[in-house]
């Protein structure tokens, strides 16, 4: 099911993927990494493949091991046309919220891609408003449009890789591990430490503990 953001109609009655059908234009998949984890930045990803270097394997990141995204990171930073990875930190997901935050996003990651896409196909059910070219909000993309699929991965890699080096400088809370997502160990040491500054303070569990008056 997509969703466009200007009159002209989704293709239909094929199962090829929408770049491949509508030819030379140029298209930028779109996605995120980071809505849901309780610390650090949201990122967020556009890239325009070049039909010319395929690349095999693109999928949801979410699908992908660990392993398998680390591998087709370095393939599409090198065979894309354009991307564009952007971080939205945490005093503004705060400010803005994280759905406004992640629309942000998505147009400051079109916005920066060197090469000007004629449309920005978004993974979801919402075009941000603001895009600096036509929009597309296609459910699922990121496992059925390989644009969009690479932009999770190039999202998901940045962010964890974030992660990873953010465990040294806030040790304790196991961020290496969970990525800051609300597992019983995050919690558990959320709790027990307090949040610090890269907790998302306007998110529930964190929000309880400052009410409470435990400070970092």
């Amino acid at each position: 099911m997509s969703t466009l953001s200007d009159p002209e109609a989704a293709p239909r009655g094929s199962s090829r993927p929408l770049a491949e059908r509508l030819g030379k234009v140029l298209v930028a998949g779109v996605d995120e990494a980071g809505r849901g984890p309780l610390a650090g930045p949201l990122a967020v990803a556009a890239v325009i493949l070049d039909c010319a270097c395929p690349i095999t394997g693109l999928n949801d990141s979410k699908k992908l091991s660990a392993a398998k995204r680390e591998a087709l990171y370095p393939l599409i930073l090198e065979r894309a046309l354009a991307c564009c990875v952007v971080l939205i930190e945490v005093d503004e997901i705060d400010r803005l919220n994280i759905f406004q935050a992640t629309m942000v996003g998505m147009c400051r990651a079109v916005a920066g891609l060197a090469t000007a896409p004629h449309e920005a196909w978004i993974d979801g059910n919402k075009v941000p408003p603001g895009l600096p070219c036509r929009g597309r909000a296609i459910v699922g993309g990121d496992a059925l449009e390989p644009a969009i699929s690479a932009a999770s991965i190039l999202a998901k890699v940045s962010r964890d890789r974030l992660m990873v080096a953010m465990d040294t400088t806030h040790p304790g809370y196991g961020f290496a591990t969970h990525k800051g997502y609300p597992t019983p160990a995050h919690l558990a040491s959320l709790h027990q430490l307090g949040p610090c500054t890269q907790h998302r303070h306007s998110f529930a569990p964190v929000r309880r503990l400052l009410d409470q008056g435990v400070l970092f």
